[in-house]
């Protein structure tokens, strides 16, 4: 009897079901992209919007409906043109590798062998770093992966050198015209120097941070890339990824990198990042 109620009442297949299910994912991913900024105000008048207009046709109110008629015609501008920055951010992470790592567990029939590994020189970078560190010389130095920043390398002077310790330290000497700009390596080369990177826009950042660290994190936020910063007031080392930053030693720096671009089993990688966040934050 109540399966007769249903079948005349409404009739729902499967893929209407699956149909639903995809909307509400949607809807919800939508939700957590907007949370804490200002757009979730207008996308929720927005949907305001939307459903008075259903609720007046359904009433048939046709001069409200033609008027909310009207502006939900050119919804889909309006909304390219409001939500400019969120949709820009979106399709970055959708674009890199990330992307799909964070999402594996969710989504497992995206198994894809999103692996970067290069015969990085290591132990030169952070023979650069930890000399730098000991003079106080600021240095920002991106590590990209599977995308090569070339945009970002378009910004700077293009060198295409071999990684050398004593060519970083020179290029990041203060009274390098280069010292400023962040330093992009691609396949164990030192691509350009001098670049100039996308600055994070945060709110959650400690505002005692520089544009150097803002830099490094931005550059995280919208690739695969990895940055390690040297502070010029302190000369503490910070390592990047994923948008997230953690003061770290060489020593860990090194076992980092490794994990990020050796053969080093990566598993347990974010684990130990958020250790040494935590150890951070404690002392």
């Amino acid at each position: 009897m109540l399966n007769l109620l249903i079948t005349g009442f409404i009739d729902i297949r499967l893929l209407d079901v699956i149909d639903i299910l995809l909307v509400a994912v949607l809807l919800f991913e939508l939700y957590r992209l907007l949370r804490g900024t200002v757009a979730i105000n207008i996308f929720l008048g927005i949907v305001a919007l939307f459903l008075i207009w259903k609720v007046v046709g359904a009433l048939e109110m046709e001069l409200l409906t033609q008027i909310l008629g009207a502006f939900i015609s050119v919804g889909f501008i309006a909304l390219i043109i409001i939500f400019q920055p969120e949709i820009r951010q979106f399709l970055l992470a959708l674009g890199t590798p990330n992307f799909l790592k964070k999402k594996k567990g969710k989504f497992l029939f995206w198994n894809f062998n999103m692996k970067y590994e290069v015969d990085l020189d290591i132990d030169t970078i952070i023979l650069a770093c930890q000399r730098m560190a000991d003079a106080k010389e600021g240095a920002l130095i991106v590590l990209a992966q599977k995308n090569e920043l070339r945009n970002i390398t378009e910004s700077g002077e293009w060198i295409d050198a071999q990684i050398s310790a004593p060519l970083i330290e020179n290029l990041f000497f203060k009274n390098s015209p280069l010292h400023d700009g962040a330093m992009i390596i691609w396949n164990n080369k030192i691509k350009a120097a001098g670049c100039i990177l996308p600055v994070s826009n945060n709110p959650n950042l400690p505002p005692r941070l520089g544009l150097r660290h803002r830099a490094a994190i931005g550059i995280t936020e919208q690739s695969d890339a990895v940055a390690i910063v040297v502070s010029e007031q302190s000369g503490k080392l910070s390592y990047c990824k994923e948008g997230e930053r953690v003061a770290v030693q060489p020593a860990k720096l090194k076992v980092l990198l490794e994990e990020e671009f050796g053969n080093v089993n990566k598993e347990n990688s974010e684990e130990k990042i958020q250790e040494t966040t935590r150890q951070n934050t404690t002392e």
